[in-house]
This record gives structure tokens, sequence and C-alpha cells, in this order.
């Protein structure tokens, strides 16, 4: 394994320990992509494991005990599926298939017992995101023609030459299943992000805006797209971000979330209906205390969805006819349908589920039944017991706000011994922390079990910014970055030495992404925390504006970009506030981050170099904003765990 490494870094020596638990938690097996047949009758995931890349796809029936069945795609082993999606009669499933990661995917369909495989394409570039018309005739995925895709989590190109002069954007393409003929159907000037058949399949709805596509989704409008004429019309330009557009099955109106969203692929907000030509605008769920994840539109008076309530999630219903809303389901999960990580499919009739369950106690699984009688299919990971605390539910009161958070104790909590506490800051900022088992999103939630393993308190707040408590809630730090939101975490580190036995000397803070510049905001405000680690973080808003690759984000937040208003990203820029820091601090981001550049991570570091502050500064060669290689994730960790290691205990 190698690091280049602009610090001398100290060797990572693990206990026995702590090696053991990161084996543990590598052989956790994980699935994504979940797809329901549309009759209720099977359920197909892609199935992995925490310590690898290789990604299958299985298939397993709802009813009996039969063990789910491995895909046979090809003859590789190794290979790395994605996307598996019905057929609207329930009896194929098509996938994403390539022989290894580096790849080229290709469409496969699959009969539902898994055998007959077929491969229906010869791509060159990225493809994601097949859908079936309604018809069953045709199936349609996003593609990017010669051109590699996956947005802004995933390592950036380098760039060289004449800089925009090529931009490739993503398209809708459309195989005809029984001859084999694909079409590009959506505007060639069009990014598109997400999409929708029509009852009829003649039309598209979609998300889109000009390219290039990693920056403009945040200025994203609704346009409908004739299929056979491959003209757009936009029918709604929104105030902020929108998501999952959905047709009514009537054809006549069309439902999508907007809300705050500082993340592609990471959606909340409220539920709104449009009518097909862009009139009769409604938000059906304004003023309701959740941010909303995923939406299916059931029949003409019925939408189905699911929502963040607090630091958990529900699945609930919306008659239109009365605006009436009623839960069917709630729970300390996280559950969603649609953009990154999606552990949630429906049954057309809207009254079965497939989900993967997990939380911090029970590692995930694979159910489905009626909405909240679900019945556990898979047990793969029936051996793993967790070595950490059990987590438990924190609320406090901050600025007239009622604020969540989750608290992991340590695995053994000793009477009358107080134990040092690390604060773990989501990113976004508008996301939120949910209950899951800690092996997922390339391992970068093991760093809470390890913690809780090796004798820390770590608390997961959700302050203001975070979904889960409305459109109001999301939106109380626009032009505040590191104001109420760090107030709100600091009352949470108060609220958790209150009632547990918590030393208020021994504190830490860390995050990655928006959680990687709270680290490095926290500590230029408060000398509170012995010992902190920034991942991905950003130092100075001002020149990020210019460095990074998604500067469309930072208008919702800031008001106006930074040419207009300079002054409000400077005030929440930790850098001038940098002579303030006491904090020993580790620095960790990726090298090729296009979501907050390697160099506000080496302008922090250098800073606190100077002014002889503690400090390193480690850049993972060819990582993106999320990091893929899992030899890189498991370093990432131990780095972490070896710093707070030094500093707290």
């Amino acid at each position: 394994m190698k690091h280049f490494f602009l610090a001398c870094l100290f060797p990572a020596l693990l206990t026995a320990q702590s090696m053991q638990l990161t084996e543990q938690l590598s052989k956790t097996v994980l699935y994504g992509d979940i797809a329901f047949s549309p009759d209720g009758t099977h359920v197909a995931w892609v199935q992995s494991t925490a310590a690898t890349t290789s990604k299958q796809t299985y298939v397993r029936g709802t009813s009996g005990n039969a063990p789910a069945t491995m895909v046979n795609i090809g003859s590789a082993n190794d290979r790395t599926d994605s996307d598996p999606a019905w057929s609207p009669d329930s009896k194929t499933l098509a996938v994403f298939s390539a022989a290894s990661e580096k790849d080229q995917k290709q469409l496969w369909t699959i009969s539902a017992d898994g055998s007959d495989p077929k491969k229906l394409t010869n791509l060159t570039g990225y493809a994601a995101r097949p859908r079936w018309s309604r018809d069953g005739k045709k199936i349609a995925f996003l593609y990017i023609e010669g051109a590699e895709g996956g947005g802004p989590l995933m390592a950036a190109p380098t760039t060289t030459g004449i800089v925009d002069t090529a931009i490739h954007n993503q398209r809708i393409a459309v195989l005809d299943v029984a001859t084999g003929e694909l079409r590009q159907v959506s505007p060639p000037d069009l990014h598109i992000y997400d999409y929708d058949w029509s009852p009829d399949d003649q039309t598209f709805v979609a998300t889109a805006a000009p390219g290039p596509g990693d920056n403009n989704w945040w200025i994203a409008q609704i346009y409908t797209i004739d299929i056979a004429k491959g003209n757009e019309t936009s029918i709604y330009k929104p105030s902020l971000q929108v998501a999952v557009p959905r047709w009514s099955p009537d054809g006549k109106s069309i439902a999508f979330i907007e809300g705050l969203m500082s993340d592609e692929g990471f959606h909340g907000g409220d539920l709104f209906t449009v009518s097909a030509v862009g009139r009769d605008v409604v938000n059906r769920t304004q003023g309701r205390k959740s941010s909303l994840s995923s939406l299916f539109w059931q029949a003409p008076d019925r939408i189905l969805f699911t929502e963040y309530v607090g630091g958990g999630s529900a699945v609930s219903e919306l008659a239109l006819g009365n605006n009436s809303m009623r839960t069917i389901w709630k729970g300390a999960e996280g559950l969603h349908a649609f953009g990154h990580f999606p552990d949630f499919a429906l049954s057309k009739d809207g009254k079965t589920a497939a989900v993967v369950r997990s939380t911090y106690e029970t590692p995930p699984e694979v159910w489905a039944g009626p909405i909240g009688d679900w019945r556990q299919l898979t047990a793969n990971n029936s051996a793993q017991t967790p070595t950490w605390g059990k987590a438990k539910n924190l609320e406090w009161t901050n600025d007239g706000l009622s604020i969540q958070g989750w608290l992991l104790p340590p695995a053994k909590v000793e009477s009358g011994k107080k134990y040092p506490m690390v604060v773990l800051i989501h990113g976004g900022p508008s996301g939120v922390t949910t209950p899951e088992w800690p092996a997922s999103f390339g391992m970068a939630r093991a760093i809470v079990a390890t913690l809780s393993s090796r004798g820390y308190y770590v608390l997961l707040p959700n302050p203001r910014g975070s979904y889960g408590q409305g459109e109001n809630f999301t939106r109380a730090n626009v032009k505040d970055f590191g104001g109420g939101d760090l107030r709100d975490t600091l009352a949470g580190v108060d609220a958790a030495i209150a009632k547990y036995q918590i030393d208020p000397a021994r504190l830490g803070v860390t995050g990655w992404s928006y959680g990687g510049f709270m680290t490095m905001w926290t500590v230029t405000q408060t000398n509170r925390f012995r010992g902190a680690v920034a991942g991905a973080g950003i130092a100075n808003w001002q020149s990020y504006y210019g460095q990074n690759l998604i500067d469309q984000w930072m208008i919702p937040f800031f008001g106006s970009s930074i040419y207009d208003d300079p002054g409000v990203y400077e005030k929440s820029s930790p850098i001038h506030f940098i002579k303030k820091v006491k904090t020993p601090t580790l620095v960790i981001v990726g090298e090729h981050d296009a979501e907050c550049p390697a160099p506000q991570s080496y302008e922090f570091w250098h800073a606190l170099r100077t002014l002889g502050v503690p400090t390193q500064l480690v850049i993972y060669p060819g990582e993106g904003h999320l990091f893929i290689t899992p030899e890189n994730q498991a370093d990432r960790m131990d780095q972490t765990v070896a710093w707070f290691d030094k500093y707290l205990q």
C-alpha cells in the first residue's frame, strides 16, 4: 500500500482488537441496487463485501426458503454488476455488467430464475439506470457515449490542454429489445440526471440541464422529451433543486421532490406535483416535519413515498383527493429508493416492498413482504455480532430548535470511569445520519464501530441544515455555514456530557466533506477539542469556489457567487481564523477529489504547520471524493483512530 505523504506520518500501530474488528467488518456482505419484480414474487440485488470491488447480481423468490441464486453472466466471478431492472411482466431482469471494475459495462437480460443470459449491447462509454418501457418492448438508460461518467463522487480525470472544449452530456438511449436497435433520443445539448417513461411510452419526463453535467445539477429544470422527435420542453424551472420526476398513471401530471439539496443522489425536500404541460404547481407536503427521499405514483389519487423523519425513516402515503397523509411504517433505519445507495423497492400494486435493512446493532440483510411486515430473505451476515456499544437516541434543544443525534457508547462502560468522545459530523450539509451497520459507504462508517470498540463515545449530530425536520430546518444554515450548526453541535456535546460518562477534557471532532469543513471550522472557533481529523475539508470558501468542479451547488447556500458577494464566503472560511487553532489536526483527502479538491486540505495543513500546531497530511493516490480502493478505505480508518488514540487516550 502506497501513499503520497506531505508530512512524515506516524505508523498506524493497531492493536489485535482493531485488526480483528477491521477484518470482521470487511467480511460484511453488502446488498445494493435492490430491485423488486412488479408482481412481488422476486427480488434482485447487487451483492459484494466491504473489502472487495467485485459486485454480482443475485435473484431470490419472495416465497419459500430457496436460497438466492447468483446470476450467471459470462464467466467472470469478479465482475462488476449494477442497476438490475425488472421487465413489466416480471419475467426478465435487465442488468449492466462488466468483466471487472475497469472494463466496459454492457446491458444483459436474464430470466427471472437466473438462466438464459443475453448480452444486448456493444457500448463504449458510461451507462446506467436502465428502465423498461411500459409495454416491455424497449429499455432506456442513461448513456455518455465515448466518455466516462458516474458523477462528482468519482475521481476527477486529469485535465490538460484547452479546457471546456469538450462537454460529454449524459443522454437517454433507448434499446429495442427485439431488434437490438439503439437510439439516443434526448437532445445532445442537455445532460439528463433522472427520467421516467410516460404511461403511453411516447414521452420522457426528466431532470436536466446544459452540460457540464457534474456542475449543473443544481440548476436542473424539469423537461418533457418527445421520444419520436427528440425535442424537449421545459415545464418547470425550480427555485431550488429537483429530483425523482415521476409520471402519474393517467399521464396528466408529474410528481417530483424539490428542496435545498447539496448533493446529487442524496435527495431531500417537499413533494410537488405539476401538470404535464407545466401548470398547477402544488407543494403537497409544505410544512411537514420531514424530508422526502423518494416517491412512487401508485394511482391517479395516491402517491407513496419514503421520507427522513428525525434520525430515522418512514414510508408514507398521500391521498391527493384531500391531500391527507398517513404513515405506513416508521423506524430507526435509513430507507430510500432512488439516488445513491438505494435500499428500498416497491411492487407495482404498492402493497409489498423489498428492503435492505440494517441498524447499528443488526447487519444488513434483504427483507420483503407487506410494508412494515417484512420477512427476512437472506442471512449472509448471521455470524456478525457488534463489538461496539448499543446506539442511543439523543435529543436536545438549542436556539429554540429541537436537535437530534445518535450516540454510541464504548462497548463496555465501567461505573465511575470517564471516557473520551469523538463528534462525527455528517457531510452535505443537506444530509442526515440514520442508523446502519458500520461497514457500508466505502467503510467510511467503520470509524464509528472502531472508536466505540476502543473505548470512545461517538456523537453523530443532525444539526440545522440536516434532513429530517422539514425544509425550514434544512434551510436554516443558508448564508450561515458554521454558525448555527456549530452551536447545535456544541449544545449536543454538552447534552451528552451531562447524561453520560464523558470526559469533557478529552473530546475529538471529525467529518468528511461538509463534515471535513466543519472540523476545520470547529477548531478555529473553539479549543474544546484535543484532537481533530478533517477529511476532504474546505479551508477557504473563496479559493474553493474557483477550484472545485461543482461550484453551482454554492449559489443556493451563499445566495450569490463569490464574485458578487465575497464577504458571505469569507466569514465562514476557516483559513481566516487559522491563528486561533490549538487543536492537533490530521488532514486527509483523495488526490483527485472533484468536490473538495486536495489544495484545500493542503492549504489548511500548510497553515497549521507554519503556525506550529501539530498536524499531518495524507493524500491518497487516485482516489476521488468517495474512496474506492479497500486498502485505502481501511488505512484511512486506521490513521484516524491512531490520531485520536495519540491525543485523546
